[in-house]
């Protein structure tokens, strides 16, 4: 079959790779984008975009329940499940179209299939197996994503045991929903159907919620999701999963040695992922897998020439920002651009779109103690912000980490209302090296949540005006 030319390959039309392909024909390259199945994909289709749209119906809810606090009296609210995941559903097609539109804007020729590599920047694409085509290209760049990891004897099954995908087209509401893993996923899903009224569990392995927090973040959103009536087992261990004809029991090991029984109507697995690698042609090429993902150097080159890995098949964090962030990097660094430079991850924003919100970045006052630094912290909690009493939603914090000689920021952690928001002020001064005179110095507009971050730069200065 006839070979088709160009001067960059894409594999994989997530958030990681239609940037890249876009980036490329910025630049003048001739791309292509081969992608099995969605254009946007996981993030955009099956994970960010959707469980969003579903949290947002989470909170009207919320707040339709609580109408009576703002004055109003809202009475016999009742739950459309099927509507609720038709309008996730409908955001994710519109944005999915929307991509292809990009693509084509940029004149970016995108092809279905599966792409496998053939070696010395070579490609077939597959439909249902069979080869259609062939591609060559000085330069490719896998963005294959990842997907959910099952734990051995509990995989999803759609049924009983759910993955992410799953949860995202629920048919029921569970009156008891059991779930493993108290990451970014699992949290969000235990908040969306604890609001819908599900009697929810979490259990992590870890020995609190939400581990990759600060310790204070962790603690306050501990407290606050037992408050709305969540059961948190943290130090615990699911050793195994019997399923029944509409529900299934969990054998819990705990901390101190016993063991108990978990019976829900579902169970809903967030243990991680695990990249993409498999049957796209790694094992004939130079490039090193270790742990489920690709090997990249900081410009995300593998260990074959011409070859790139990028988003979540090459490690974490399993951010889209990141995906996209090393997508343009990459092109750039394939392209000469002068001024590209490589990804800090310390520059990275995480946010998780539970009530009440959580966002941080950098690092926590833990980890900037144990790499050395004389630390100086500064709280402030929404309690003392009048724009958080107004919208009636004063619990949490902000914290912030400096460097006690240099004053630069180390870490911003966050927990209350739209820090997912606020938290991208951090990541533009960490990535503008402020330090905290900088900070100081800024005028942030009353009344605002934002008020709140310059009074945690005040308190961790000792000058707090309004706590």
């Amino acid at each position: 079959m006839a070979e088709q030319q160009f001067d960059l390959v894409v594999v994989g039309g997530g958030p990681g790779g239609y940037v890249a392909a876009i980036r490329a024909a910025q630049l003048g390259m001739d791309v292509a984008l081969v992608e099995r199945e969605h254009l946007g994909g996981i993030c955009l289709n099956w994970g960010c975009i959707p469980t969003k749209a579903l949290l947002r119906s989470a909170e009207v809810y919320h707040l339709a329940k609580t109408s009576s606090q703002y004055g109003f009296k809202i009475n016999n609210i009742e739950i459309d499940l099927n509507a609720i995941v038709q309008r996730s559903r409908k955001i994710a097609k519109q944005l999915n179209g929307g991509v292809g539109h990009l693509l084509k804007k940029n004149k970016v020729e995108v092809l279905t299939g599966h792409a496998r590599l053939l070696g010395k920047g070579r490609l077939a694409v597959e439909v249902d197996g069979t080869a259609v085509m062939e591609l060559s290209a000085k330069n490719i760049i896998l963005a294959t994503g990842a997907r959910a990891r099952d734990l051995p004897g509990m995989e999803a099954d759609g049924k009983q045991i759910w993955s992410y995908r799953h949860a995202l087209v629920a048919d029921t509401i569970p009156k008891r929903l059991l779930v493993v893993g108290s990451g970014a996923i699992g949290i969000e899903f235990a908040s969306f159907f604890n609001t819908l009224g599900s009697d929810v569990t979490v259990v992590e392995v870890l020995d609190r919620v939400l581990p990759v927090e600060d310790e204070e973040i962790s603690a306050m959103a501990h407290k606050a999701f037992e408050k709305q009536g969540m059961h948190l087992l943290t130090g615990v261990q699911v050793k195994g999963l019997k399923k029944a004809a509409d529900s299934v029991t969990a054998n819990i090991d705990l901390p101190d040695g016993t063991s108990e029984a978990i019976t829900a109507d579902r169970v809903i697995m967030a243990v991680g992922i695990t990249g993409n690698v498999e049957d796209i042609g790694l094992e004939d090429s130079k490039a090193v897998v270790d742990r489920g993902h690709v090997v990249v150097d900081p410009w995300l080159a593998t260990g074959e020439p011409g070859l790139y890995a990028i988003g979540d098949l090459a490690g974490p964090p399993w951010l889209a920002h990141k995906a996209s962030h090393e997508g343009v990097i990459c092109v750039e660094k394939i392209a000469g651009v002068a001024d590209v430079h490589p990804l800090n991850a310390m520059n990275i924003p995480g946010c998780t779109y539970c009530q009440p919100q959580i966002a941080s970045i950098g690092l926590t006052e833990a980890a900037a103690v144990a790499a050395g630094h004389q630390v100086r912290v500064g709280r402030f909690p929404f309690i003392g912000n009048g724009k958080a009493i107004a919208l009636g939603d004063p619990e949490g914090m902000i914290k912030t980490v400096f460097d006690e000689a240099t004053g630069e920021l180390l870490g911003a952690h966050m927990i209350g209302p739209e820090v997912t928001e606020l938290i991208q002020g951090y990541a533009v001064a960490r990535s503008m090296e402020s330090t905290e005179a900088e900070l100081l110095h800024t005028v942030f507009p009353h009344p605002t949540l934002s008020e709140a971050m310059h009074e945690s730069v005040l308190d961790a200065m000792g000058r707090a005006i309004h706590f």
